[in-house]
């Protein structure tokens, strides 16, 4: 697993120095570092579950790779990560990667148990310096929409944003609709 991840990325960072915008999916984060932990020499240290910190290294190296090139081409990696599993090593090494990146997507299992899709929590989901990504106004409205969210449970929440989003055409469209009370 370990060899097979380097080798993906040794290409995508190829691919990307030639102006190729490249996406990684990496399934999962866990389990590579997992490999990690059972591959590298130990450094005498345990952390909880008896994770060795040495392999959090090349995991944050990895996940570290993800860029925008100036001169054209990008890299982006999308891993998910086991969480909910019992497993301290598990929660340790989500803990320790997941200021790495810079967006998480929480799935709830109960919402997907339920057949409702995308079985995502939005309270727990977002991206870290978002108001970088839209200007003054637009992020008004995100932040009015974040508000509105949060006065439903987690199913209402869900449902409700399903159903709004798909009666419009475009996010513009959809935060707009917002404002009006449509």
């Amino acid at each position: 697993q370990i060899k097979v991840a380097n080798l993906a990325l040794d290409r995508a960072r190829r691919l990307v120095e030639v102006g190729y915008d490249v996406i990684i999916l990496l399934d999962s984060v866990t389990r590579l570092a997992r490999a990690l932990n059972m591959s590298i020499t130990t450094s005498g240290r345990s952390l909880s579950g008896g994770f060795d910190p040495a392999a959090l290294y090349p995991a944050k190296k990895f996940l570290g790779a993800a860029r925008n090139c100036e001169e054209g081409g990008s890299l982006t990696i999308v891993g998910t990560a086991l969480i909910g599993t019992e497993s301290r090593m598990d929660d340790l090494i989500y803990e320790e990667l997941k200021g790495t990146g810079n967006m998480e997507i929480h799935l709830d299992r109960k919402f997907a148990d339920r057949r409702i899709f995308p079985a995502i929590d939005a309270e727990k989901s977002g991206t870290r310096h978002e108001e970088l990504l839209f200007d003054k106004e637009m992020m008004n409205k995100v932040n009015t929409l974040r508000r509105m969210l949060n006065l439903l449970n987690g199913e209402e929440r869900l449902i409700a944003l399903t159903e709004k989003l798909s009666k419009t055409g475009s996010n513009q469209e959809f935060l707009d609709s917002l404002s009006r009370g449509a």
